[in-house]
């Protein structure tokens, strides 16, 4: 396939890469900045558990729902870390963690606060990256949280350093069975990997429902199926350690959303797949093994 660099430092990417990297380095979504801007942590993911549905009724609504949008989506960061480990034990200063397709860096920093790991981001998006480089110098902690212009598929990091790797929700980009094999490769042994990710329901149907196929056009995404990715951990020495269905969790953020000056007219895909099954929100821990 063709590769494309934008310049010497850019990662060679195919067509499609250069496009979602395209698509990322001009997204200028309120729903990603003006969330980020509650507490200086900026995230590219959803949110779940219950919505204080109050807010809706606050003095100031507008402010009271992005605020309480960005808890749920800080609440779903959380919960990845939770699920972070190394050879069945909490991760802790002296590991090196790998945030894969890592946005503007909000989980990455997390990590850092909560653990004291050393943390390497990478992303395809010069924008993004630049940003959240910017970021760890303000916070103070660029020692020990770097982020790099790099295709996940092929990052340049050394391998078999990393105690954990995560994808919060940017497994859709590329294909499974590379992005899992670059993984275990970089991965020690014991090493613990963690995905939060939408992925459509076999059960349902062979090909994604309409309202997957609207969420793929949207984000210029390809949503991958619910079996792919155990198959895919399957051929990687990636074994399952906890599998949560976080589908019914999400719900309230797509509603709250949906309610808010920062929807962008996905909402109403994402609740009428997650209600009617066609598409599920998984949290899948695996240790390499």
């Amino acid at each position: 396939m063709t590769t494309i660099g934008t310049d010497p430092q850019s990662p060679a990417l195919t067509s499609y890469q250069g496009d979602v990297a395209t698509y990322w380095n001009a997204e200028a979504d309120p729903v990603n900045i003006r969330l980020g801007d509650v507490d200086g942590t900026y995230h590219h993911h959803y949110g779940i558990g219950e919505a204080d549905w109050s807010c809706l009724d606050a003095a100031e609504p507008e402010t009271a729902v992005i605020n309480e949008l960005h808890r749920l989506e800080s609440a779903q960061a959380s919960l990845l870390l939770d699920h972070l480990a190394f050879g069945g034990q909490p991760l802790r200063e002296g590991h090196r963690v790998l945030d894969a397709g890592s946005g503007r860096g909000g989980s990455s920093f997390m990590a850092n606060e909560r653990y004291g790991v050393q943390v390497d981001g990478v992303s395809i998006s010069a924008k993004q990256v630049g940003f959240a480089n910017d970021q760890a110098r303000r916070r103070g902690v660029d020692g020990k949280v770097r982020f790099h212009l790099a295709d996940m598929l092929d990052t340049g990091l050394p391998a078999g350093e990393f105690n954990a790797i995560w994808n919060n929700e940017s497994t859709m980009y590329v294909d499974l069975y590379d992005l899992f094999g670059a993984h275990s490769k970089l991965l020690k042994r014991g090493g613990r990997y963690v995905t939060i990710t939408g992925c459509y329901n076999d059960v349902y149907g062979q090909v994604p429902s309409k309202a997957v196929s609207t969420i793929n056009m949207h984000y210029e995404c390809g949503v991958h199926s619910r079996r792919t990715y155990f198959a895919a951990m399957a051929a990687n020495r990636l074994v399952p350690a906890a599998v949560v269905d976080l589908t019914a969790a999400t719900i309230p953020y797509w509603e709250l959303r949906s309610k808010s000056s920062v929807a962008t007219g996905i909402e109403e895909a994402f609740l009428s797949s997650y209600r009617e099954g066609s598409f599920q929100y998984l949290l899948i821990a695996a240790d390499r093994v």
